[in-house]
């Protein structure tokens, strides 16, 4: 039974939990798990029972009372709102990426929730192209709508498309006739997306996923004009902690299944111009054994970590594909790490990682010389950008900086001119000169020198330990977080707010054994990384502790989980989106998406010595009686990476234990999954909210 007493009433300024109504309570039924002797009390296992009238009833209560809860931030709500909805240009369009004979780009225009997506000829001097999908009108009628406008046929005719209604993944593929402008009959429901075309533009490959595990565990191949009922399974992934996709090499010479794991990798090849044929292994999968492939000319392009830790680039002639007929292009580096690849007739783009930070550096084919490009700031993010033409000594490339907004550039790889094709618009006047980013290495507990990136606004900072601070980090899966721009972040620092990101173990900004340094039995030094760099920024009076917050998502909640459990007296407020804080229970349920594909980064709890190491950690098994600062927890029902009820556990069992009056609210959204609304305004109206909740907190101008 849920014990909810949301009544109309006046909200004063600076209400308190003190001051609410009481807080939804979950009802308490009893449940035990026992694994390898150890009994675990779980009274809130039955929030899993998705269908069930009393745990919609209780998520729509604690929806509730986060909006009473948050009654009298409604103006300062609305006033993030419009700043944040201001500083997008609303009327902007991508830069034109050219394939083959189109230049293909997409357009927002004002007010639109989604894009519109175009293509032009490339040989003619007409701006205006010709429309292809109007998301806007397609997504009429749907609350949620994720768009993926998917790949064009190789004869320039057909384009491939899957949209997902629910959040969960689960996606409907279509064909579109770019020349009618027809939607082809041909319909395939429940699959992840994830296709390519043969080199007959009538045939059509596409991964399924498992109904229950949402696993993508096989391939499928399709003709056009029939019945999907007819298509044929070409390869099924039967190891439980692998994945598969498909996929066209950029040469367009072959279809390719990979098969993936977090240690291992496998490819499948078919030549393109026979989709009946087989498949056959490039090179037979073995444990440990990373690489990525490209096809080009006569042969493979192979990043891999064969013999080379951070990774090295190897090359294969076609017909001599298995690891020991591999010939080395750029050997490894203990300093360096390799993260991706871009090649060209004359040249080889690789992009690389040094001491956290982003590089890249151009290798000319015929005399192997290399050079880097210099980007002329401290902290700051550089990508190579979509490049599909191999024939060009120009590379696009991205670069952003915590000050610096999105700018797509052009760079000759021969003559190193650089231009700059789009800056991302920020409107309202917004100035780069007004803030400073600094680069700092904190000292962790064991000697490791920790990377933490820091912007803020210059005549808003004092370095006096009473400036307002937001933490982010993820670490974990090898994702290393890049100090980029984000026009959204402006309204915080525009308030007196300092922005860092600390780039914990766990990542892999630093190399791979930064990313080996916190998984598995090492996954603690994330979150010790992460107080350590809190610690830093209160010591050094960036801020201090009434004032420090911390946010992280997914992964990154499970970080904010462990850190509300571990020193909560070092933090003020935490946002906790999507949390990933039921480990133990959800590593053992193999019926749950992502489970078994991921013993290699958590380990398999079946084995008593994981069960001990994750169980010691885990947030909703560590809540204690005691105070907690005030947290604000986000959840999808839909989301299918983290089930909606392991929020919803969590904040239950922290609202059974918890002896403090700070703020504790659960909002899930009831139309979304992982990443929150599709739309560009309601995730708008999200930052917003998490803004609002911060500056209440720990704002300097709040009343209290």
């Amino acid at each position: 039974m849920i014990r909810v007493a949301l009544l109309l009433l006046v909200v004063s300024t600076g209400m308190m939990a003190a001051d609410l109504p009481k807080a939804p309570l979950a009802a308490r039924k009893s449940h035990v798990h026992r694994e390898h002797g150890v009994e675990r009390s779980d009274p809130y296992y039955w929030l899993r029972e998705r269908n069930n009238r009393e745990v919609l009833d209780y998520l729509k209560a604690e929806n509730a009372y986060t909006e009473l809860a948050m009654e009298d931030t409604k103006e300062l709500q609305e006033d993030l709102f419009r700043e944040i909805k201001g500083r997008i240009k609303q009327d902007d369009d991508t830069y034109p990426v050219r394939w083959k004979n189109y230049l293909y780009y997409s357009r927002y225009t004002e007010g639109s929730e989604y894009p519109r997506y175009f293509r032009r000829r490339a040989d003619t001097s007409e701006e205006s192209g010709r429309i292809i999908f109007d998301v806007p009108e397609l997504a009429k009628g749907h609350r949620f709508y994720d768009f993926d406008e998917g790949e064009v046929s190789p004869d320039e005719n057909l384009i491939a498309f899957s949209v997902d209604t629910t959040g969960r993944r689960i996606r409907t593929l279509q064909v579109k006739d770019l020349e009618s402008g027809e939607i082809l009959p041909d319909r395939i429901e429940n699959v992840d997306g994830g296709h390519a075309w043969a080199a007959d533009s009538k045939t059509l490959f596409y991964t399924r996923q498992d109904p229950e595990t949402l696993r993508d565990y096989q391939v499928w191949r399709h003709r056009l004009g029939t019945p999907s009922a007819d298509d044929v399974l070409v390869y099924e992934e039967e190891d439980e902690t692998f994945s598969c996709y498909v996929m066209s090499s950029q040469s367009e010479k072959y279809i390719i299944i990979g098969c993936s794991q977090t240690l291992s990798d496998e490819y499948r090849l078919l030549d393109a111009g026979n989709p009946e044929g087989e498949f056959k292994v490039f090179t037979p999968r073995c444990r440990g054994l990373e690489h990525d492939i490209e096809h080009f000319r006569d042969g493979f392009y192979i990043r891999t970590n064969k013999g080379a830790e951070n990774f090295r680039l190897m090359w294969t002639a076609e017909l001599k594909t298995t690891e020991d007929q591999w010939q080395e292009v750029t050997p490894g580096s203990k300093e360096i790490f390799l993260s991706d690849f871009e090649v060209f007739d004359d040249f080889i783009v690789l992009e690389e990682r040094e001491k956290g930070l982003n590089r890249i550096r151009v290798r000319e084919i015929k005399d192997g010389k290399t050079h880097t490009i210099d980007f002329g700031e401290a902290a700051y993010s550089a990508w190579a950008d979509t490049n599909l033409q191999f024939d060009t000594e120009w590379l696009r490339y991205g670069f952003s900086s915590l000050k610096t907004p999105s700018s797509l550039y052009e760079y000759n790889m021969r003559t190193r001119e650089r231009r700059l094709l789009k800056r991302q618009p920020v409107l309202g006047g917004y100035d780069s000169e007004q803030y400073t980013t600094e680069r700092h290495f904190v000292t962790a507990g064991d000697g490791t020198k920790v990377p933490l990136s820091i912007v803020y606004r210059r005549d808003a900072f004092r370095k006096d330990g009473d400036c307002p601070l937001l933490l982010y980090a993820y670490g974990s899966y090898g994702y290393s977080m890049h100090a980029s721009f984000s026009s959204i972040r402006v309204s915080l620092l525009d308030r007196g707010f300092v922005y860092a990101i600390a780039h914990v173990r766990g990542g892999q900004e630093m190399g791979r054994a930064w990313y080996d340094d916190g998984k598995l039995l090492n996954k603690k030094n994330t979150f010790t990384d992460f107080i350590d760099c809190a610690e830093f920024l209160v010591k050094e009076k960036y801020t201090s502790s009434r004032r420090l917050c911390a946010s992280g998502g997914s992964a990154g909640g499970l970080l904010m989980g462990v850190i509300a459990n571990e020193r909560p007296d070092l933090f003020a407020a935490i946002i906790a989106d999507v949390p990933w804080v039921d480990c133990v229970t959800t590593m053992l349920d193999e019926s749950i998406p992502l489970t078994t594909g991921e013993y290699d980064e958590w380990g398999n709890p079946n084995d008593k010595k994981f069960f001990d190491y994750i169980l010691s950690y885990s947030p909703y098994d560590n809540v204690r009686n005691g105070d907690y600062p005030a947290i604000l927890v986000l959840a999808g029902l839909n989301d299918s990476q983290v089930q909606y009820w392991e929020p919803a556990k969590w904040v239950a069992r922290l609202r059974e234990r918890k002896t403090d009056d700070n703020l504790l609210l659960l909002k899930t959204d009831m139309d979304s999954g992982h990443g929150g609304a599709s739309g560009r305004f309601g995730k708008y109206r999200e930052y917003a909210l998490e803004q609002a909740f911060l500056i209440r907190n720990v704002g300097k101008d709040w009343k209290k």
